[in-house]
C-alpha cells in the first residue's frame, strides 16, 4: 500500500514546524510526544545499539509520517534528525484523536504506516548476517521502492552507516557495481540502473537471513 501524501489532508490539525539541519526530531528511548508528517526538506532515521554504535536504517520520503511509535504514551524505537531544512507538522495525542474522530479512515491510514515501520526494523535485523553486498542491494532496493524512483539521495557514508561496515568497504563494492553497469554516482546520489540484476544479488530471502542468524547464535 502506498503511503505517500495520504496524510496531506489531516494537515490542519497538526502543527508546523520548521527546522535547520541537523536538528533532532526525537531520540530512541524517549518518552512518546506524539508523532510527525514530512512536508518538505529530509530526515534520517538510526537505531542505537547496546555497544553504542549508530545504524542508519531509513531517510524518510516526503509526504510520509515518521515517529509512530511515539505517539499514544509510547517509547521511540529510533532516532530521527534532520538532514536538511526541513517542513515537519507534529501531531500529539489528541491531535490523533481529533483527526480519526472527524475522519475515520485516518485511524487505517496510521496503523498502516505503524505497522510498515515495525516491517522495516523487522527486516534490518533479517538482514543484518548477510553479505555487505546482500545488505547495500536489499537497502537500494529498499529505497528505489520507498521513492518510487531510481535516483537516491545518498552518500557512501551514510550507506556505511546503514550496513554497519567502513566507506572503504561500501566503495570497493560500488566500484565493482559500477563497472557492471548495475550504478551511477553523483554528487551525494546514486543511480540505480538496472534493478533487476541487483535482485539477483539477493540469494537471501528475509526468511534465509534470519534463519542464518539464528543457526550462528546457536552455535555461541
Amino acid at each position: 500500500m502506498n503511503l505517500r501524501y495520504k496524510w496531506t489532508p489531516f494537515l490542519a490539525y497538526g502543527q508546523r514546524l520548521e527546522l535547520k539541519k541537523n536538528t533532532v526530531v526525537y531520540r530512541q528511548g524517549e518518552d512518546g510526544k506524539g508523532f510527525y508528517y514530512l512536508d518538505q526538506g529530509s530526515v534520517k532515521i538510526s537505531t542505537l545499539s547496546s555497544n553504542g554504535f549508530e545504524r542508519v536504517i531509513d531517510y524518510v520520503p516526503v509526504g510520509t509520517l515518521l515517529g509512530e511509535h511515539g505517539a499514544c504514551r509510547g517509547t521511540y524505537l529510533t532516532t530521527a534528525i534532520t538532514t536538511a531544512p526541513t517542513i515537519l507538522y507534529y501531531f500529539s495525542d489528541e491531535a490523533l484523536t481529533r483527526v480519526c474522530q472527524d475522519h475515520p479512515e485516518a485511524a487505517l491510514l496510521f496503523s498502516h504506516s505503524h505497522i510498515y515501520k515495525v516491517r522495516l526494523l523487522a527486516e534490518i535485523i533479517a538482514y543484518m548476517d548477510c553479505s555487505v553486498e546482500q545488505q547495500m542491494a536489499h537497502f537500494l532496493l529498499k529505497l528505489v521502492d520507498i521513492h518510487g524512483k531510481e535516483t537516491i539521495p545518498i552518500d557512501q557514508a551514510s550507506l556505511a552507516r546503514y550496513i554497519g561496515t567502513s566507506r572503504i568497504t561500501v566503495n570497493k563494492v560500488m566500484q565493482k557495481w559500477r563497472k557492471q553497469g548495475l550504478i551511477r554516482c553523483g554528487n551525494s546520489i546514486i543511480y540505480v540502473l538496472d534493478t533487476s540484476r541487483l535482485k539477483k544479488l539477493l540469494p537471501c530471502t528475509e526468511n534465509e537471513c534470519l534463519n542464518n542468524q539464528r543457526s550462528r547464535r546457536g552455535h555461541i
